[in-house]
C-alpha cells in the first residue's frame, strides 16, 4: 500500500477521504454537511461513498441510487432515500406530512408543490437526526428523476444546524437537460489516480510481470481511471498486455469500459444474459418481481448463479449491478425484440393493483405498434402522476401515449397535453418540440388556438420583454375567434408583456390595448382579472383618466379576493397588479396583496411563486421605512431562487441600494442591472434604472445628476415608474440653479398633478402637495408642506413622509425660521437614520448643523445592537417575539426547527437577552 492509500485500501485518495472524514466529524458535532463528488464514470466515486458509509460509525446511513431508466418516474429517487423513515411521518406538521404522503402515493390528494415536499423531507431528516446522526448517500445523482434531484438540492441548501450529511456522486459527462441542480454546492472533483498510484494498482491486477512500457501506456490511456484499469485488463491475454495489442481506442472512456463489460456479458450463458437484461429493465431491483418475470421467460436458477459468479450482479434484499455501466451495457446491447419481450414479462409480473403505473410503463416499452387501449392507460397514468405532483412523469406518460395513438387527431390532442405538462414541469425546450409535433396533426381551431397560447406562454416565461408580444396577440385573436374564455388571459398577458417591453418594443401599447378590447365578454359575474383587463384596455387605448375608475374597481376586487380562499388569481397576476397599484400610488392594495401572497405561498409551499411575493413584500417594507425587514426578505427571496433554479428578482435589492445611498458602487450596480434586463427586451428596466438613480442622487445632493436621470426616465410612459420619477424630477429641478431646471420641474409638476388627482390616494396627493410646495413661496409653500405631512402621515409610505420633513426643514432654514427648521430636520434625521437611508440622513444632518444644532457625537455614532443581527436572524427574532414556536418559524421560513434554535442562540447573545419573553422589548427599544 502506498503512502496515498487511506486505511480503507483506496489508493491515492488521501485528500478525498480526508474531506469525507471531515463531513462525518462535523455531522456528529451537529453541523450539517453537504458534499458533491464529481468525476467521470469509473473514477472511484462509488468507492468513496462506500468509504464514507464504513467511516460513519454511530451514524444512520440512508442510500439512494439514480437509475437512468427511472428518470421520468416522479419522486422515485426520493422514495428510495426516505422509505426507511416513513414511520416518522406522524411527527411532521400536517401540510408537510400530507404533501409527502401524496408524493409517495401513500394517500390521494391534490398535486403537492415539490418544494413543500422538500420542506417535508428536510423536516423528516432533521427529526430522525435528533435520535442519531444521519448520513445520506446518493450515487449516480445525475440519473435521479428531475423532481427528486431538485428536491434534494433544495434540502441541501437549507441544511445548517442539523446532524445531517448529504453526499452525492455526480458523473461529469452527464449534464442535466434543464440545468444542474447541484451547482453551487460544496464539491470535490474526483480525478484519475496519479501515475505512480495507477501503475501500482495495475501491477496488483495483472498476474506475472508487466512490461514497464506497456504499463505506462495503459496508465496514460486510462488517465488513471481505476475502473478502466480494472475492467480493460479483464479478458486480455498476457500476450496482448505484453504487446499492448487492442488497447488504442478513440471512443470515450465510459464506452470503452462498457465494451469491457460487454465482453464479460457475452461470455455468459444465454439465460444469464437474459436475466441481466431483465434486471436492467427493472430499475427498482425488486427480487420477487424478477423471480415472477423469470418464470414467465423460462429462466432457471442457474442463470442467477452464473451472473453472480461473473461478479456482474449481486443478490440481496434488492438486486444490484456491480456498476451502473453494467446495467447500461446489458440493456443497450440487447436486441430490441428481446428488450420488448423482457418488458412484457415484467408487465405481466407487476401487480396491477399496487403498481399499475409501472405495469403500463413496461407495457408501453413492449409495444411495437399503435394501440389505443394502451395509449389510454398511459393517459390515465399521466393523470395519476400529475395528481402526485409528478409533472415530469406525467409528461413522459403522455409522450409515449402520443407515440402509440393510432388516430391522428387524438394523437395531436395528446401531444398538446404532453407539451403542456412538459412546460409545467419546467422543460420549455422539449415542450416546444412537442408543440411542433402536435401542430402536424389535424387539429380543430380551438385546439390550434390553445397551442398558440401555450407557445406564447413559453416564450413569455423565458423572457418577459417584447419577444412574446406578437405571439400573445395572435393567441388572443385565435382564442377570441373560437369563443374561448382564455383569450382574455392571453390579452392580459399581452398588455403585461407590452408594459415590460416599454420603449424597446415595436408594437405600441395602444395597439395592444385596442386588440384586447376585442376579447370575448367576461363571465357573469366577472372575475378580478376580467375587470383588470377591461380597465387596462381603456387606460392604454383611451386615457389614464378614463381607465382609472375601472382599474381601481379591479384592484378592489383583487383585495376582496385576497381575503378569501381560492385566491389563485391574486398569486397569478401579482406581477401585474403590483405595477398597476404602484402607478396609482395605492399602498392599501400593495399591503393587502403582498401580505396575502406571501402568507398563501408559505402555507401551500408554492416556492416557485414565493420569491416573487417576497420581493414585492420587501419593496412594501422599503417604502414603509423598514429596511431591515426588507433586507431579510430580499435575502430569503435570493436563497429560494438559488435553491429553485429561478432567475433572481433584482428590483427590491436595487430599490434598497438606491434608498440607502451608502454603496460606492450603487450607480454601477443599477446601470449593470438595467443593461442585463434589456438584453431580452425589457425596456421598462431603462426607465426604472433612471428613476432609482434619481432617488440615489437626490439623496446624495447631486441634483444635476438626479435631474438628468429623472428626465430620461419620464421620456417614456412606464407603469409604476413614470409617476415616481416625476416627483424626483420636481425636487431635482427645484434644487437646480438654471431656468432650464426650473422649467423642467414645472412641466413635471403639471404631469404629476393630472396623475395624482386621478389616483386620489393620500400617498398620491401627499407627494403632489410636497412637489407643489417645492416650487411655491411664502404662506402657500408652508401650507402645502403641512398638507403633504398630514396626508403622507395617513399612508404607509414613511420614506416620503421623512423626505417631506427634510425638504420642509430645508425650506424653513432658507426662510430663516431656524427653530421651526430644527424641529422638522430633527424629525427627518431620526426617521431616515432609523430606516437606514444613510444618504438622506446625512443630508438632514448637514442641514441641522447649518441651523446651529449641535449633534452629540454619541448620538451619531452609537450602534443599535439590532444592527449586529443578520437579515435572517432579525427575521427569526421578530417571529419568535410574536410568539411563534421554533416549528412554526421553521415552517414559515423553510428551515428546520433545529436551525431556528441555532439562530436564536446567536440572537440572544447579540441582543444580550436570555429568554424569548425579552425579545420584543429588545427589538423595539431605540
Amino acid at each position: 500500500m502506498t503512502d496515498g492509500a487511506p486505511r480503507s485500501g483506496l489508493r491515492g485518495r488521501r485528500d478525498e477521504c480526508r474531506a469525507l472524514d471531515e463531513v462525518v466529524a462535523a455531522t456528529r458535532a451537529g453541523r450539517s454537511q453537504v458534499l458533491v463528488l464529481r468525476g467521470e464514470a469509473g473514477v472511484g466515486k462509488s468507492a468513496l461513498l462506500e468509504y464514507l458509509a464504513e467511516d460513519a460509525t454511530g451514524c444512520r446511513i440512508l442510500r439512494a441510487v439514480g437509475v437512468e431508466s427511472e428518470m421520468e418516474l416522479a419522486f422515485a429517487g426520493l422514495h428510495q432515500l426516505c422509505a426507511p423513515l416513513l414511520g416518522h411521518l406522524d411527527r411532521l406538521p400536517e401540510p408537510q406530512r400530507d404533501a409527502l404522503s401524496v408524493a409517495f402515493g401513500l394517500r390521494a390528494g391534490g398535486a403537492p408543490d415539490r418544494f413543500l415536499v422538500g420542506l417535508a423531507v428536510l423536516s423528516l431528516l432533521a427529526e430522525v437526526a435528533e435520535e442519531q446522526p444521519l448520513v445520506c448517500v446518493v450515487d449516480d445523482a445525475q440519473w435521479l428523476d428531475r423532481v427528486s434531484a431538485q428536491t434534494l438540492a433544495f434540502v441541501a441548501r437549507r441544511l445548517l444546524a442539523e446532524r445531517v450529511a448529504l453526499v452525492c456522486a455526480v458523473r461529469t459527462s452527464e449534464p442535466a437537460a434543464d440545468g444542474d441542480p447541484w451547482t453551487g454546492l460544496r464539491e470535490v472533483v474526483v480525478q484519475g489516480l496519479r501515475d505512480d498510484d495507477a501503475g501500482a494498482l495495475l501491477e496488483s491486477l495483472v498476474p506475472g510481470r508487466l512490461d514497464e512500457r506497456v504499463r505506462d501506456r495503459i496508465v496514460a490511456e486510462t488517465r488513471g481511471n481505476p475502473l478502466a484499469l480494472l475492467e480493460l485488463t479483464r479478458g486480455l491475454t498476457s500476450a496482448e498486455l505484453a504487446g499492448g495489442f487492442g488497447l488504442p481506442d478513440a471512443r470515450p472512456l465510459a464506452s470503452r469500459i462498457e465494451q469491457s463489460y460487454l465482453r464479460q456479458i457475452g461470455a455468459l450463458p444465454d439465460q444469464a444474459r437474459l436475466l441481466l437484461l431483465m434486471a436492467a429493465a427493472e430499475p427498482v431491483g425488486d427480487v420477487p418481481l424478477l423471480r415472477r418475470a423469470a418464470v414467465r421467460l423460462g429462466i432457471g436458477a442457474e442463470a442467477a448463479s452464473a451472473a453472480k459468479a461473473a461478479g456482474l450482479l449481486e443478490f440481496g434484499p434488492r438486486v444490484r449491478f456491480r456498476h451502473p455501466l453494467v446495467r447500461s451495457a446489458a440493456y443497450r446491447a440487447a436486441d430490441p425484440a428481446l428488450r420488448r419481450e423482457v418488458h412484457q414479462a415484467l408487465a405481466e409480473a407487476t401487480d396491477p393493483e399496487t403498481d399499475s403505473d409501472r405495469r403500463v410503463w413496461h407495457q408501453a416499452h413492449a409495444a411495437v405498434k399503435a394501440d389505443e387501449v394502451l395509449a389510454g392507460e398511459l393517459e390515465r397514468s399521466a393523470g395519476r402522476a400529475e395528481a402526485r405532483g409528478g409533472l415530469a412523469a406525467a409528461a413522459a406518460f403522455l409522450r409515449r401515449a402520443t407515440e402509440l395513438t393510432p388516430d391522428a387527431a387524438v394523437r395531436g390532442a395528446r401531444a398538446a397535453a404532453a407539451a403542456q405538462a412538459t412546460f409545467e414541469a419546467g422543460a420549455p425546450s422539449p415542450a416546444l418540440a412537442l408543440l411542433s409535433a402536435a401542430e402536424l396533426s389535424p387539429l380543430d381551431k380551438a385546439l390550434q388556438a390553445r397551442l398558440a397560447r401555450l407557445r406564447a406562454r413559453i416564450v413569455l416565461a423565458r423572457r418577459r420583454g417584447g419577444e412574446a408580444l406578437p405571439l400573445l396577440l395572435d393567441a388572443g385573436a385565435r382564442l377570441s375567434r373560437v369563443g374561448d374564455g382564455e383569450a382574455r388571459a392571453a390579452y392580459l398577458d399581452a398588455i403585461g408583456a407590452a408594459v415590460f417591453a416599454g420603449r424597446l418594443d415595436d408594437i405600441p401599447i395602444r395597439e395592444v390595448a385596442e386588440a384586447a378590447r376585442s376579447a370575448p365578454c367576461p363571465p357573469h359575474p366577472p372575475q378580478p382579472a376580467d375587470l383588470l383587463l377591461d380597465g387596462l384596455a381603456m387606460w392604454f387605448a383611451e386615457s389614464r383618466t378614463e381607465g382609472a375608475p375601472l382599474v381601481k374597481a379591479a384592484l378592489a376586487a383583487f383585495r376582496r379576493a385576497a381575503g378569501q380562499s381560492g385566491d389563485e388569481d391574486v398569486m397569478r397576476w401579482l406581477w401585474l397588479t403590483w405595477l398597476v397599484a404602484g402607478d396609482l400610488w395605492d399602498d392599501e392594495t400593495w399591503e393587502a396583496l403582498t401580505t396575502r401572497a406571501v402568507r398563501s405561498a408559505r402555507a401551500t409551499g408554492a416556492l416557485n411563486f414565493l420569491p416573487l411575493a417576497l420581493g414585492y413584500r420587501a419593496a412594501v417594507h422599503v417604502h414603509a421605512g423598514d429596511f431591515a425587514l426588507a433586507s431579510a426578505l430580499v435575502d430569503e427571496s435570493a436563497a429560494l431562487t438559488e435553491a429553485t433554479g429561478q432567475s433572481p428578482m433584482a428590483y427590491p435589492s436595487l430599490l434598497l441600494i438606491a434608498w440607502r445611498g451608502d454603496d460606492a458602487r450603487a450607480a454601477e450596480l443599477l446601470e449593470s442591472a438595467a443593461a442585463w434586463a434589456t438584453t431580452w427586451g425589457e425596456g421598462r428596466a431603462i426607465g426604472l434604472k433612471d428613476y432609482l438613480l434619481a432617488v440615489l442622487h437626490n439623496g446624495l445632493g447631486r441634483y444635476q445628476d438626479a435631474l438628468a436621470h429623472a428626465r430620461h426616465s419620464v421620456e417614456h410612459e412606464d407603469l409604476a415608474v413614470t409617476g415616481f420619477a416625476l416627483f424626483e424630477l420636481v425636487e431635482a429641478g427645484a434644487r437646480g440653479d438654471t431656468p432650464e431646471a426650473a422649467e423642467a420641474a414645472a412641466a413635471a409638476l403639471r404631469r404629476l398633478e393630472e396623475r395624482a388627482r386621478a389616483a386620489g390616494t393620500d400617498w398620491a396627493l401627499g407627494v403632489l402637495a410636497r412637489s407643489a410646495a417645492l416650487l411655491a413661496e411664502g404662506p402657500a409653500a408652508d401650507r402645502l408642506y403641512r398638507e403633504a405631512i398630514e396626508r403622507l402621515g395617513r399612508s404607509r409610505i414613511a420614506v416620503h413622509l421623512a423626505r417631506t420633513h427634510l425638504v420642509y426643514g430645508e425650506w424653513l432654514r432658507r426662510e430663516n425660521r431656524r427653530v421651526d427648521a430644527r424641529e422638522q430636520l430633527r424629525t427627518a434625521y431620526e426617521m431616515l437614520r432609523g430606516f437606514g437611508a444613510t444618504a438622506y440622513a446625512e443630508r438632514a444632518r448637514r442641514e441641522l448643523l447649518a441651523t446651529g444644532e449641535t449633534l452629540r457625537r454619541k448620538t451619531v455614532e452609537v450602534r443599535d445592537p439590532r444592527e449586529a443581527l443578520t437579515a435572517q436572524e432579525a427575521q427569526i427574532a421578530r417571529l419568535a417575539a410574536d410568539g411563534m414556536t421554533n416549528s412554526e418559524i421553521g415552517a414559515e421560513l423553510f428551515i428546520s426547527p433545529r436551525t431556528v434554535e441555532w439562530h436564536l442562540r446567536k440572537v440572544f447573545t447579540k441582543l444580550d437577552v436570555n429568554s424569548r419573553n425579552k425579545l420584543h422589548t429588545a427589538l423595539t427599544r431605540a
